[in-house]
């Protein structure tokens, strides 16, 4: 008998430790940027529920601030301790590429290539990255969703300041003036208040700064790269350059941007917006409108601020494109595809990826796209054809914009411009030109030596 139970306990141990690994791999960790709204998030967590539910996979969600990703995952890296998955607004843009050419993301082929067909054009592209150990491209990072660069203007302070819609200019020069020296004065006039006509992004930690300004080069024809990736820096870009910075800065030198626009973060345009202290800002995504949209569907708030959200969103803010180039084409946007990772120290790299497939599913990921409110535009082409894009003159002026034609940026050719983004080597010129009072050509001259010196 005692030998029996003795066979028993050892059958009992034996198949407890063998339950271990079974467990272990039944549980993934996520980490995940935090939304800008509750139902982004709401949105996500509705996805998370479903796939626990339907595959008995537990996932371990973790969400941080923007700002804490990266420097979070590095930490994450260095020590060899990474999530399953784990997706940020920033990962594209400033450090995906470089990972990926560290050998430390893994190739997602396998999940992506079958659903190509479902993805819209520029978008997969973006996570097709260099592998620096294998020499090879592969799908390292699966596509969510994309941005682009919007105006916002509110109707309401350009009318008090007596003009239309009708009236902002198309033309490049003329568009500027109008908004430095006319609506600034105007206003200031009309309210009796510090109102600036602009709100121009300027902070070396703020991703608004360097998309802006990269939409300032293309306005001026400026490409840096060719499609295999090779600097194509010459006299002809550094002109161009050139005047993308000028007119980029004249804006603060002329006092037509509040002076705290070279220290701001990404929030900063948004809350100087909010707070009617600008008349009109550029911003890489229309959350400006959406949060008043929030508001105006937010059980929490009072009626009365309910209502002002709605009078803002469906009254008194405008979504515009950028006037015409100063040749007199219309730009051709960059789009910003943002796209998650799962990492070659993952270690359970095959639920991982089956969560991610089931995350790109459309009844799942579709729902979480919108339900950012229209500040994310759809990677998918089924996504794009929602009504959601329709339902008003908001989310419609995006999905004209993006159907409209878009193209790269740099980073997605040249992996090394995710290191200059994280540096922000362009905001870096711009404080040079209005802190420093370095001439713009300086400051240009420094910028190319950068570049060239990183991503030659």
């Amino acid at each position: 008998m005692r030998i029996r139970g003795g066979i028993r306990l050892f059958a009992a141990a034996a198949l407890l430790a063998a339950a271990q690994p079974v467990a272990a791999q039944d549980t993934i960790t996520v980490w995940w940027g935090k939304g800008f709204y509750k139902s982004e998030d709401d949105a996500l967590l509705k996805v998370v529920k479903k796939f626990e539910e339907k595959t008995g996979t537990k996932v371990e969600l973790s969400q941080y601030a923007i700002q804490d990703m990266i420097p979070k995952t590095v930490a994450a890296l260095d020590s060899g301790t990474v999530p399953d998955v784990a997706y940020s607004d920033t990962y594209d843009v400033q450090a995906g590429g470089k990972w990926a050419f560290e050998g430390k993301l893994e190739d997602l082929s396998d999940i992506l290539v079958p659903m190509k067909a479902k993805f819209a054009p520029n978008t997969l592209e973006t996570a097709y990255l260099l592998n620096g150990e294998t020499k090879k491209k592969g799908y390292y990072g699966f596509p969510l969703k994309q941005q682009s660069m919007h105006v916002q203007i509110w109707k309401d302070m350009l009318e008090k300041a007596g003009f239309k819609e009708s009236d902002i200019p198309t033309k490049w020069e003329d568009y500027w003036s109008f908004w430095c020296d006319k609506v600034q004065p105007a206003s200031r006039k009309a309210t009796g208040q510090r109102v600036y006509g602009i709100g121009q992004p300027m902070g070396v930690e703020s991703t608004d700064s360097l998309q802006s300004f990269y939409t300032f080069m293309d306005a001026y024809n400026v490409h840096l790269v060719d499609d295999d990736g090779k600097l194509t820096i010459d006299d002809k870009v550094r002109d161009g350059l050139i005047h993308a910075l000028k007119d980029y800065t004249d804006t603060y030198i002329k006092g037509c941007t509040p002076p705290s626009s070279t220290t701001w973060k990404d929030p900063d345009n948004n809350v100087a917006f909010h707070n009617k202290t600008t008349v009109m800002t550029h911003n890489f995504t229309i959350s400006i409108a959406a949060k008043w949209f929030e508001d105006s569907t937010n059980p929490a708030l009072t009626p009365e601020q309910r209502a002002a959200g709605k009078k803002a969103y469906e009254e008194d803010i405008i979504t515009a494109s950028f006037p015409n180039r100063p040749d007199g084409q219309p730009i051709k946007y960059r789009s910003d595809v943002k796209t998650g990772v799962i990492f070659t120290a993952a270690k359970n790299k095959a639920k991982a990826k089956e969560f991610v497939a089931f995350l790109l599913q459309e009844e799942n990921l579709g729902p979480y796209v919108e339900g950012a409110l229209g500040r994310w535009f759809p990677a998918t082409l089924e996504g794009q054809k929602s009504p959601f894009w329709q339902n008003d003159r908001h989310r419609k002026a995006v999905y004209n914009q993006f159907t409209g034609g878009t193209q790269p940026f740099d980073f997605t050719k040249n992996y090394k411009f995710t290191i200059l983004n994280n540096e922000n080597v362009w905001a870096k010129a711009m404080n040079r030109v209005v802190s420093e009072k370095v001439p713009v050509e300086k400051a240009v001259d420094e910028l190319i030596a950068r570049i060239k010196e990183v991503a030659g």
